[in-house]
Parts: structure tokens; sequence; C-alpha cells
């Protein structure tokens, strides 16, 4: 929930009054053709008229992410279920070191049942990492060298991300202040409305019968639009999401003098800095907080066609869920032994709608980005959502592999798109972007798609969105085109991006107008069809994939050094 940048003015206009246009429901925008429906959409329809005939391989996708409601009526159908495994009986069938791994894994969970839900910030368990060995100390910085002098470098760099700046203060205090205004305006509406669950848009048609009523109604809708928070999402999801933001603000602002409890110690209970332990975690793939998962999922894949809830956007699809993004950031052995699970129970694309600014362990992540590299399987990441060229600032996982100097060619990083008629661009304000870092664009504003509960469904934006789209069009590319590499779905994908020279955008976090070819690689946004249209043209490819080295090269005896 991107709240920061508009709190302040969220607060001083907390109590004016002005209207607000209720929007369409948009729901399913990002699936639709520009020229056709004038809304700039990936043209899905478009794309299985030009497929019509030809019959499609059914693919898997990994969706590494915070868990995904299993029961969900759009998505039981379509969720992976390992065929090597009897579900319940505490039997490890398949021999891959997970038991009962039926639906995918759980890497933050405990053998006991217990699940990790919130964690600390990445930069704030590096720093008090090495708190100890450089805080107060006389350094040379000239005479480190090795491991010394990464986690000197380490440690400064988290130093800085974490250091409170006046305007931090500034904004919990207000943030605060708007939170109880705010709480009050929604105990008023509750009783009046005579229930405790509502959302904007249901608000919006109520009629209040007191002065007081009205005062709440218009507070509590000036606060949600103002902040950017769905009109469909309730007022309860919108304060449990406020009341956790708050609580990070304030672990954020004493992050240096408190260290983070080790709740992964206490709950999981795997060492840590040893990549090698590998077997820990469960299979409750739903977890405590399954909102964000279970969004994604049915972007990629939610139910085509059968006329409830969300459409995905690919037809053939198996979406198969591995748990290890917590409330804060991800753990870098979570996500590197995560894409190995999707690789070697035979994902083909893999959704990463998650990242940090700093990777203490990048090492291992690049490891595995690598193993999915020579396995042939396609990595799909959200640029992130901070407005910021990533050229120049940091957004992990990426493709650049360290140790080898270059660029995995299985990896796409995506941007966020949308459209005028949707929020008044073709760019959303708050993504990432990178001529460099950022390859292509994809709708992620107001995307409608499943939640949790069963049979529910919403809007959510962010960069975690739009990767998800691209996630479907590169399952689509691999069922209909299965003798395609990776790199080539990679290729179609991005040489196929619909671009404007034209058309001036503005650049997030500014106000400059640029042409769109100017904020990534691709130039542009996807569109399914072109890419379809690309992909049909491609030879397969005839370069050898080059046998794995790993696991054993790199996923043994690999440890942190504290």
């Amino acid at each position: 929930m991107r709240i920061g940048k508009s709190i302040l003015l969220a607060v001083s206009l907390l109590v004016s009054s002005f209207g607000f246009s209720q929007a369409d429901g948009l729901k399913g925008w990002h699936l639709l053709d520009a020229q056709k429906d004038s809304l700039h959409g990936i043209s899905i329809n478009k794309t299985y008229e030009f497929l019509k005939g030809k019959k499609g391989k059914q693919v898997i996708v990994a969706v590494i992410d915070s868990g995904v409601d299993t029961t969900h009526e759009d998505l039981k159908n379509i969720l992976w279920r390992n065929p090597k495994e009897i579900p319940g009986n505490g039997i490890d069938e398949d021999g891959n070191g997970y038991v009962d791994d039926v639906y995918g894994w759980n890497f933050l969970g405990g053998k006991d049942g217990r699940n990790v839900k919130t964690e600390s910030a990445e930069a704030t368990r590096i720093y008090h990492r090495y708190k100890s060995k450089f805080d107060n100390k006389q350094i040379n910085e000239a005479a480190l060298a090795g491991e010394d002098k990464e986690q000197y470098e380490l440690w400064k760099q988290a130093g800085e991300i974490i250091n409170v700046k006046p305007e931090d203060q500034t904004e919990l205090m207000f943030l605060e202040m708007a939170y109880k205004a705010v709480k009050r305006h929604e105990k008023v509406l509750r009783e009046e409305m005579k229930k405790d669950t509502f959302t904007v848009t249901e608000l919006e048609k109520y009629m209040p019968e007191t002065p007081q009523g009205q005062k709440a109604k218009m507070g509590y809708i000036t606060f949600i639009k103002l902040t950017q928070i769905e009109s469909d999402q309730t007022n309860t999801s919108t304060f449990s999401e406020l009341e956790e933001y708050i609580d990070q603000k304030k672990k954020g602002l004493e992050a240096k003098e408190v260290a983070p409890a080790n709740i992964r110690a206490e709950i999981v209970k795997d060492n840590y800095n040893n990549i090698n332990d590998r077997f820990y975690g469960n299979n409750d793939v739903m977890g405590p907080s399954p909102m964000h998962g279970t969004h994604v999922a049915g972007i990629i894949g939610a139910q085509r066609g059968n006329g409830i809830g969300a459409d995905g956007v690919a037809n053939n699809v198996k979406v198969m869920m591995i748990r290890a993004v917590p409330d804060g950031d991800e753990y870098d052995k979570d996500i590197a032994l995560a894409i190995k699970y999707a690789v070697d129970n035979g994902a083909k694309v893999i959704n990463m709608s998650f990242g940090k600014g700093i990777s203490p362990e990048k090492k291992w992540v690049d490891d595995a980005v690598r193993y999915a590299e020579q396995k042939d399987v396609l990595i799909i990441h959200a640029a992130g959502n901070d407005g910021e060229n990533t050229d120049s600032t940091g957004n992990f996982p990426n493709p650049e592999l360290k140790q080898l100097n270059r660029k995995a060619s299985n990896f796409i990083t995506v941007g966020a798109s949308s459209d005028p008629k949707v929020s008044g661009d073709y760019v959303a304000d708050f993504s990432n972007y990178g001529k460099n870092t950022v390859d292509v664009f994809a709708p992620g504003v107001k995307i409608y798609s499943t939640l949790p509960g069963g049979n529910s469904y919403g809007f959510l934006k962010g960069t975690s969105m739009a990767s998800p789209v691209v996630a479907g069009v590169a399952a689509v590319i691999r069922s209909y085109f299965p003798e395609l590499s990776a790199r080539q779905v990679k290729l179609a994908i991005e040489k196929s991006a619909a671009m404007d020279t034209i058309i001036r955008v503005t650049k997030p976090g500014t106000k400059d107008l640029v042409p769109i070819n100017q904020l990534s690689d691709a130039g542009g946004w996807i569109s399914a069809y072109n890419a379809v249209v690309f992909a049909a043209t491609l030879q397969p490819d005839k370069k050898e994939i080059k046998k794995p080295t790993l696991p054993k090269a790199s996923f043994s005896n690999r440890q942190v050094k504290q």
C-alpha cells in the first residue's frame, strides 16, 4: 500500500470538502486491446483468436510469494498438484526432502506448523549482523580485503539505508494522526450503516442520515482517495494494512538502536548461514497473509471462461505456490531455494513479485538464477514501486550474475504501465524504471484479480501486478510454442513491445515528460498478441543448453561468515 508519499496531503485535507467521481469498474482492462477497446491492455482475446486451432501444452508457472488461497473458486482448478505426493500422510513419497508438498512448499514455516508472518527490513538485519564488528571501531578501509571489505561495505550501505531522516519522523507523526481521525470516521460509519465491513464503492452509494455521518463519509472517502487505496478494498483490510505500515515505520525509526527479533530462529529453526541446510519449512502454502500471492496467482491463471470472477492471462497453466515472502523483506536463502524447488519440480516460468534494495547473499540467488537458466526456465521479476531509476539504485534480485560478470539470459524485469483512462498516464507514477535495468512495462494499475476468501475479488496495483501479466504471456508462448527456449520467449516479449516515440509520459517520481522508450530497454509496454505473432516466426534455438553444474558446485558447503 503506497501511503507515505500521499499521507501529508491526506491529513491536511482530511476534513476538506470536495467530490469524487466513481471510476468505472475497469475489471480486466489489462486484458483489452488498444484499438478495439481504447485501453492499452495486452490484447489477450486477439491473441487467442490468432492461436485458434493450435493445441497448447500445459505449462507450470511457479509463484514465489506470500501464499495463496488454495480454496478459491477461480484458482482451485488451476493450482499445481504434486502427482507423486499423497496428501496428509506425513511421508515424502517423491523423496525430494519436502514432506507432503502437494501444492508447493513454504520456506517460512516451522515443522510444528507455525509460520513467519512479519519480518524486519534486510538493511536492519545486515546492520546488526555486523554492528559489533564495525561500530565505534577505528576502521582502516584501505587495509580491508576479501570478506572483511565486502562485509564492511554492506554494513555501511545498510546504515545509510536505515538512517533516520527528519521527514520520516514527521510522516509517522502525521500518519498516526490520520489513522486516529479516520478510525473515528469509520466507527461512526459502521454504526450508521449497521455493518462492520464495507468498501468505498459501497460507502459512496450510502446516504448518511445525520450531519455526523455525512462528515464521517466525506473524511473517510477523502483519505482513501488521497492515499490511493483502491475503492474495492474493505475498511477492515485497509486498517489492518495501516496498522502494519505504522508498526513498520516505528521499527524503522529505531532500527539502528534496536536489533530485530530473530523470529526465523524461533519458528523456522534452520541454519540460515548454510545454504546446504535446505530441507526446512512446511507445506502450508497459504500461510497467515495470502492476499498478495492469491492476487498474483489469479492474474496469471484464474480460470478463463468459467463465467465467474476474473480471467487470468494464460489458459493452459498450473500454478505452483512457493511461500518465501513475508510481510517485510524476504531472505536471500529462501528465494534461492524457492527458485531451485520450482525448477526441480517442473516449472517453466517463475514469477517473483517482490524485491529489496540490498542483497547480502546475492551469490546464493545468482547461483539459483543460473541453475534456472541452465534448465531453460524463465524468471519474471517486478521492478519495484519506489518511482526510482534502478540504473542507479539497487533492486534485487536482478539478472546481474556477479561472479560471472554477465547478465542471465532468462530474466525479465517488469515495470508497471497504465492507461490515461485508468490513472491519467501510460506509466504508473510509482513504478521503478531504467533504460538498462527494466526490460518492459506491463499493466500494473487497478488490476482486478482473486483475493483470499474462497470467492473474493478486488483491485490491487504495483509492479507486483505487472510481473504476473508478463508471466502469463510467457506461459502462453511456452504452451503454444514449447520448442522455443526461455531466451527466445524473453526475446519475443521484449522485441514485440508496443511503443510510441511520440507519446510523452511523466517520468515516475518527477514531473518531467519524457518519451516512453527512455524508461526501459524494450521501450514500451507488453503486447501478448505481438509477442505471440513474433514467437510464431522463430525457429527452435539450436544453442545447446549446458548440463547444470548445480547444486553440487554452488548449493553445498557455502556459509555466511559472521
